[in-house]
């Protein structure tokens, strides 16, 4: 049985890790920090997908409106441990997101992953994602 949690700041040190899986070069001490700093901002919220008190799935998500498609939420970093894939976890996450994000008046959802994880462009497809534009990204 897994449960779904909106997670807090006192949950870092269990997110780290899965953070740094999908981001092998990032340090721990940049995820903490960056972790801290989106928390402290009040559109942001961070869910778990727990198998008892095992913290087996995260995911960021922003709560946004755009004149293309309203409310919306914005989703990244969705993470399943290689361990935890390809049993469903990573589809149960979508739908408790999805679930909660229309709770809170969502219209869309929203999210973008990286050009090279086509496995994730698969799982996206099979739930019912499509490309809707280009990420662009430039570096400040």
């Amino acid at each position: 049985m897994v449960t779904f949690q909106i997670l807090t700041p006192k949950d870092i040190k269990r997110i780290v890790p899965l953070i740094q899986e999908l981001n092998p070069e990032l340090d721990k001490q940049t995820i903490e920090s960056n972790q801290k700093e989106m928390f402290g901002i009040a559109n942001y919220r961070c869910f778990g997908l727990f198998k008892g008190d095992h913290l087996i799935g995260v995911s960021s998500g922003w709560i946004t409106v755009r004149h293309y498609c309203g409310k919306q939420i914005e989703i990244d970093n969705v993470i399943i441990p290689l361990a935890y894939q390809s049993r469903g976890y990573g589809k149960q996450l979508i739908e408790l997101i999805e679930q909660w994000s229309k709770e809170q008046g969502c219209q869309t959802i929203e999210l973008n992953t990286y050009v090279t994880n086509a496995r994730s462009h698969k799982f996206y497809f099979d739930l019912g994602f499509k490309i809707l534009g280009f990420h662009f990204y430039k570096s400040l």
